[in-house]
């Protein structure tokens, strides 16, 4: 193997390809279900889904709520397209592909909508609808580490600047705290709002 082989493999970024394509995997997944859910209740409102454990804990809710097709047509759909777009680039970084800035910049648009439309559903489920959604958390539990771990790593690849490359370098040992702090947020927000210790002794 040549020297210039051997840094392009030092240089590829196995960690961040793996992780894009593993969370991207998991929405996907997750989203399927929910479209498979879908699918159910169109043939037959009254059936009897996987995803139901008790009037806390289920999607059923989710999915027959305005709430659960916002553009007209099911929410899942987004997630079964969007989330190939993770998984279509840690392939592609594991392939050794390098990306434009442009490009960097557009990903990170997009896992900023995602996180934005997320952090509304959340609000909508806790607040409005009162249910926990299991295949919806897994769909919020994949978009936050996304987010975050991108954004950060834009930030100390300069894909925001220069001057943001500090920032980012400083902040890349911290992504799995600010990860975990967002899932204690909704817990908490989760327990104060619906009670779920209580619902589930």
């Amino acid at each position: 193997m040549s020297d210039s082989s051997t840094e392009t493999d030092t240089r590829r970024p196995w960690a961040l390809a793996v992780f894009l394509i593993v969370t991207g995997a998991l929405g996907w997944w997750a989203a399927f279900s929910l479209t498979l859910d879908k699918f159910a209740i169109l043939a037959d409102p009254e059936a009897d889904l996987s995803c139901n454990v008790n009037p806390l804990v289920q999607c059923g809710a989710n999915l027959t709520a305005w709430q659960g097709s916002v553009f007209g047509f099911p929410n899942p759909l987004i997630g079964l397209g969007g989330f190939v777009a993770p998984i279509a680039v840690g392939v592609a970084l594991l392939a050794g592909a390098r990306f434009a800035t442009w490009f960097w910049i557009a990903f990170n648009v997009g896992l900023a909508g995602a996180l934005a439309f997320v952090g509304w559903l959340i609000g909508q489920s806790l607040f409005v609808l009162g249910t926990l959604c299991p295949w919806c958390m897994l769909v919020w539990s994949v978009t936050i580490p996304l987010f975050w771990v991108v954004t950060i790593r834009n930030a100390r690849e300069g894909v925001f600047g220069m001057r943001l490359t500090g920032a980012g370098r400083a902040l890349t040992p911290w992504i799995v705290p600010i990860t975990v702090a967002c899932y204690v947020v909704i817990a908490l927000m989760a327990q104060i709002q619906l009670d779920v210790l209580g619902a589930l002794t």
